[in-house]
Formats: structure tokens, sequence, C-alpha cells
């Protein structure tokens, strides 16, 4: 801690006998100054509650299996995954995986939580009483939640998604189109009937993860990148960050700025979990994009069929262990459900006229496996020695941490715990022959690693990052390259880089994909009433802004030709890369034109920003409380990601930084849609343009840059 944030913390003890500060600066970021860890983190709770009780009430009950108090008998399902997927291991081992003080910390953090709810004297904030409920007080194992995690790991779906398509399509066409990557041998295992592999068995798991709302796809992504003082103008790193997740309101993520003895870290993370994810303390700096390590498997067990509490391992019937609990639901009776576990893991889905169930194995069940809680363990590192110790232990969810500090060194570890298997984990797998099980995780030191790297700089966007030569087995699902391609290409055209610079990458809307498809175009030839569109994207610059038609011709044709190309249902499953490989073979004018014409109806006098739009919905459907709609550039494969269905963004960044390892008060950062989650707050939404417009605001650090920017200050004393 330096000396100025030392000498005033040690002047508010005096003044106030330990008593807990709290700024708020204009942009709604709380900077939080305590004597102690305990009051730092009671204070964050005690905050994050005042900001955003209505999103983390909803969070803890969708995290422990208590929607349906609130919502009724459609929650039912969600909540047994949910009770199904808790922790039942050994808490303190839980605890002591995050941090050794995580507990103690976790237990102040929900103290805060439970305080700000008690201080409220039974009236119910704006959002509780117009769903008609009242929030519920947390328990210390509410933040170690599962279900979060679950969202982030979804490899099951994947088997399952696999295995459909092998069946529909054949093993050769997956092969070909929608490969492993690195390319193995793809086979379904010995004694896996694909007829029994349908999405049914993921009914009630996607519902769990799902957005809760009274009345999605999520899809996963993110960019970082760090350069060294060689490439940037002061001499220093500086680190990017933007992490992909739905764009929601309120945000995914809260920004805080916590300082105590031992603590001085700004950052975000998510608001119903003490510490931040990703951010700064006074000496390193990191950031994160989803690795894609495969961390979960679904196993197809027999079932007895004269005892369905019985399943078959290994030539033997063994005991399905078996939990019963109550669940209290909305205008209903209490309903009674059983949770059921094979040594797998929990039975997620049975089909009992066949006798089987599907059990899920993954890593979120062992010790240290809740969501982004291992960040404790990066929040207070000095070096790179005392990151990586943390990193190593980082479970959930499997993260491209990329790191900074300020002697000048640069970094990159992959986390996650990464299960030992002696198949690809691409499919479902029998359960009852014993062949297919993990035999414990990769070792910390054989993750894919940087320190310092020759070329200066380093960048992840959920692309393949397995070096070269790489043996282990991490996974065979990635993001597709365009993104990365696009960020390291940039990174390379210069040596003077500073934070206006990396604004404008983050911003970049470049388009890789549509410069390989103009190269295609070139060599069509199409009919007289559609060449002034083929014309207009050929001589388009490939940048997809909101304001451009010709963006809008090109997404709106791509949209439509892997349905031209491969028919709807196969279409439907190829990604815009298996489309341009598939092009670039040539012989496929009849499709070109077939699709352009299909794209062209209706768009003569639009822009790309008419259709490609976001809207901000409170989880209540108010409309008073909803936001935009907002045009939108770029998507799915721009730097600037703006993906979902429909061609309305839904996935992107949300939050953003850019870190100034050579003077923290000059890191910028964003959150949309603003800080708060209150509708009657100027904080709720005042974010919103400045993300629209690429803008962003300080990252006030230093004690006199937060008083400079503080709009309010109050004072929290614990009971």
């Amino acid at each position: 801690m330096d000396r100025k944030t030392y000498l005033a913390l040690f002047v508010c003890a005096i003044a106030w006998g330990g008593q807990i500060e709290v700024l708020r600066d204009k942009w709604g970021v709380p900077h939080i100054y305590a004597t102690s860890t305990e009051d730092l983190f009671y204070a964050q709770g005690f905050v994050a509650a005042k900001d955003r009780l209505f999103q983390i009430d909803l969070w803890r009950r969708q995290n422990s299996g208590h929607l349906a108090e609130v919502l009724g008998e459609s929650a039912i399902p969600r909540d047994r995954i949910a009770r199904l997927v808790r922790y039942r291991g050994d808490w303190d081992a839980e605890w002591k995986m995050y941090s050794p003080e995580a507990k103690k910390i976790a237990s102040a953090f929900v103290e805060g939580i439970n305080d700000y709810i008690r201080s409220l004297k039974g009236k119910r904030p704006i959002e509780f009483e117009a769903a008609g409920y009242d929030p519920g007080e947390w328990t210390i194992e509410d933040v170690a939640g599962r279900v979060a995690g679950l969202l982030m790991t979804r490899n099951a779906s994947a088997e399952v998604q696999r295995a459909e398509d092998i069946r529909n399509f054949g093993l050769e066409t997956v092969n070909r189109l929608m490969p492993p990557e690195p390319m193995i041998g793809l086979e379904p295992p010995h004694g896996l009937d694909l007829s029994t592999i349908t999405k049914a068995i993921l009914r009630d798991y996607t519902a769990a993860i799902a957005t809760p709302r009274f009345d999605n796809i999520n899809e996963q992504g993110s960019n970082n990148w760090v350069v060294d003082g060689s490439m940037s103008t002061t001499g220093k790193p500086l680190l990017a960050n933007d992490p992909h997740r739905p764009v929601i309101l309120p945000s995914l993520r809260k920004t805080w700025h916590l300082v105590a003895p031992g603590w001085n870290v700004y950052g975000a993370g998510e608001p119903a979990l003490p510490g931040v994810a990703l951010g700064h303390n006074e000496n390193v700096a990191w950031g994160f994009t989803i690795v894609g390590i495969d961390q979960q498997d679904l196993y197809v067990e027999k079932l007895n069929p004269a005892n369905p509490n019985e399943y078959r391992y290994r030539g033997e019937w063994k005991k399905i262990d078996i939990e019963k609990e109550k669940l209290h639901v909305k205008g209903a009776a209490d309903v009674d459900i059983e949770l059921r576990y094979t040594l797998h893991g929990p039975i997620i889905y049975e089909n009992r006229a066949k006798n089987i169930a599907y059990s899920l194995k993954w890593v979120g069940a062992d010790a240290g496996g809740a969501g982004y809680m291992a960040a404790l363990g990066l929040m207070q590192a000095h070096n790179w020695s005392e990151f990586k110790r943390g990193a190593g232990n980082y479970r959930v969810p499997s993260e491209n941490l990329v790191y900074a500090d300020t002697s000048g060194n640069i970094g990159w570890f992959a986390a996650g715990a990464s299960p030992l298997r002696n198949w690809s984990g691409l499919l479902p797998v029998p359960g009852d022959t014993g062949e297919f099980e993990w035999a414990g995780y990769l070792p910390a030191d054989d993750h894919p690693q940087k320190f310092n790297p020759a070329e200066h700089f380093i960048a992840t966007a959920n692309h393949d990052i397995l070096p070269e030569g790489y043996t282990k087995q991490l996974g065979y699902e990635w993001a597709l390259p365009f993104r990365f391609q696009r960020i390291r290409q940039t990174l390379s055209t210069r040596k003077d880089w500073d934070l206006e610079g990396f604004a404008r990458l983050q911003q970049d809307v470049a388009s890789l994909p549509a410069k390989r498809f103009q190269a295609v175009l070139k060599t069509v030839n199409l009919p007289d009433d559609l060449r002034t569109f083929s014309k207009e994207v050929l001589e388009w610059d490939g940048q997809l802004r909101a304001d451009s038609h010709a963006a809008l011709v090109y997404e709106v044709w791509m949209s439509r030709l892997p349905a031209a190309l491969f028919g709807a249902k196969l279409g439907a499953r190829v990604t815009v890369d298996a489309v341009l490989k598939e092009l670039e073979l040539g012989g496929q004018d009849k499709a070109l034109e077939e699709s352009l014409t299909a794209a062209v109806t209706g768009l003569r006098f639009k822009t790309w920003g008419d259709v490609h739009t976001i809207t901000f919905r409170h989880p209540l459907g108010k409309k008073e409380w909803e936001r935009g709609p907002v045009a939108r550039p770029g998507d799915a494969n721009t730097v600037n990601a703006t993906s979902g269905a429909a061609m309305h963004q839904t996935s992107g960044a949300s939050y953003r930084q850019l870190i100034d390892v050579s003077n923290w008060d000059r890191s910028v950062m964003t959150n949309v849609p603003g800080e708060s989650g209150d509708p009657a707050s100027k904080h709720y939404s005042d974010l919103i343009d400045d993300w629209a417009a690429g803008q962003y605001h300080p990252m006030a650090y230093t004690r006199k840059f937060v008083e400079a920017s503080m709009e309010e200050r109050f004072i929290l004393k614990r009971k």
C-alpha cells in the first residue's frame, strides 16, 4: 500500500474509531476505505445490497435452488438442478482452496448484505414491491453456489449436441464441417447408443443456467491483451480486457475500489461475490477470457429394471445416493423432491422407460469449484510468482489470465481444473463399464503459460490457445479465430501503444470473414439485378459500422448462405468459417445468387444499425425500466463483439478496462448500463451513451483522484 493511502486510513481510524468510509464517484463506483479485512468486505456486502439487492437476491435464489418460492411451479426443475449441483464436500477444504482468508471474507460479506436487508425494517425496495416478495437473508454457503459455474462449463451441452449432429448428419459430415480442434478421429464410444442422446436430457439443466425472468442462448467470449514496455509510450506494460457475457440490466458486473491494510484493489466482479475478478492492485494488473477447458462429462447410467434406485457399475448393482428435500412453491403446496447421485455425480435426467439415467461429472463438484471465487487468491499478489500460485488454484471457470506488473513483466496462464482422461470427452460415455474415469487433474505447471515472451505481447480471444507441440489434453472446442487474428494483426503494426490506441482496438469492427467473402465474390458472376448489391459489398471497406448499408447487405446475405449451401437443418449448425471454406472451393454461384435474392428484400434503405440493436430489459419486464434500443456495430467475429440471435445483440462486453501500469490513475473503464440496479438511481443507466459511443471513464485510484471525483460520502459501522 502506498504511503498516502496508509496515512489516509490511519486518519480515518482515529477520526471515526474504526468506522468504514465509502466514497462514491460520479460514475457510481464505490471506493471503500476500512481498517480491517472484515470491515472491508462487510462494507462491500452492505453496498452490494444497497446498489443491487434485487439482482443479488435472484442470484442467490438461482444458485441455492429457491426460485420457485417467488416464480412458482415453473421454477421447480431449475431449483432441483441447483440443489443437485451444490457443493457436498468438506467446507473447510472448500474455503481454503480460494485463499487463507476466504471464509472470513465470505462471512463478513454476507453479514454486510444481511445488515442492509435488516436496515430496511421490512420496507420493500421498488423492485421487490413490484415483484411482490421480500428479500431473503444469506448464509455463507450462498456465495459458493455452483449454478453460475455451470453456465461457464457447458461441455455436457456440447456433448449432447454433437451426438445429435452425428445421428442427424453422419460422422463424416460432422468431422468435415464441425471438427474438433486439434483434429482427432471422432468416434462414438463403444457401447453408446446415440439414439438415447437427445436434448430432453438437458431440459432442466438448460433452464437452471438461464437468466431468471418473470414473465437464451448464453454466448461466452472475451478479448484480452497485454504489451510490455518496449511496445508502449510509457515504457511500462499496458493491459486491455473486455470479457463477453450476456449484456443485461442490471449489469452482470459491479465495479469496486477496496482499500484496507493489505488491500488496495480496483476492478469488477459479479455483484453477489466478494472481491473483484479482474482489475489491478498496487503491484499487478490482470484480466481474463474463457479458455474452454473441457470440465464436464455426461455419463449414461444403466438402471436396474427391477429397482430404479440401483445402477450398474463394473458388473454390480450399486445403490443410488438419494437425498430428499422440500421445495416451497409460490401459489402452490410444498413439493417433495429427490436429489439422486451416482458415483459420477448428480443425475440430471432419467428415462425410466428405457432404464437409463444421465449423470454429470464436473469440476465444480470438488472443493474450490465455485465460479470466480478463486480470484480472492489473485487480489493480493505482489509479483508473477504469487500470481501464478493463485492461478494454479483457479478451477472454475477456466480462464486465460493475462498479467502485467509495475516491474515491467507480462505473463499469461491458462487457469482452470483440467481433468485427466483416457478418451476425448467429446461425447457422452457409458457409465457402467468403468472405462471412462478421470485420473485426477493436470498439474498447474503443465498448463500453457508464458512470461515475458520474445514477441513482447500476449493476446487471447477464446481461440485455440494450445502452443505448438503441446501434448496435454485441455479440450477440443474453441471460438473461431477471427477476433484473435485481428488483435494480433493490429498489435503487430506498431511499437508506440497507448490507452487511446487500445480503446480503438477494443472498439474495432473490421470483419476478417468479410474480407474472405469479398475475395470469393471477385470470382462470381451474378445476374444484373443483383450486381448493385454485390458491387456494394465488394467496394465496402469491411467495417461493420452501424451506419453502413453495405454491412447490412453482407450480414443478411451471410445469414442466408448456410441454408443455401447445406440445407436448412445442417446450415443451422455450421459456422461462418465452414461457410467460407465451402465458398472458397468454388462452384457455389447458384447458392450465392439464391441467398442474395432472399437477403436484399426490404433492405434497400436501411443500415446495419437499423436492425442490429440491443435493448436492456429488466427481469421484471416493466417497460418503464427498459432502456434502448441502441444501434450497435460489429458482430460475433469482430473485436467489438456484438453477438446475439436474430441480429439483435444479447452478448458482448458490458465491462471494459484499459490499465496503465505506469500510472494507475490513467486507467479507464466502462460498465453498462450503470453501477446501480435501482431504477430510481441516477446510476441505473447513466453509462449507456458512453458505452455505445466507445467512451470510457477514469478508474480513480489515488485518494486525491477519488476525492476529486467524489459525489457522495457515507460512513458505515459494523454492529
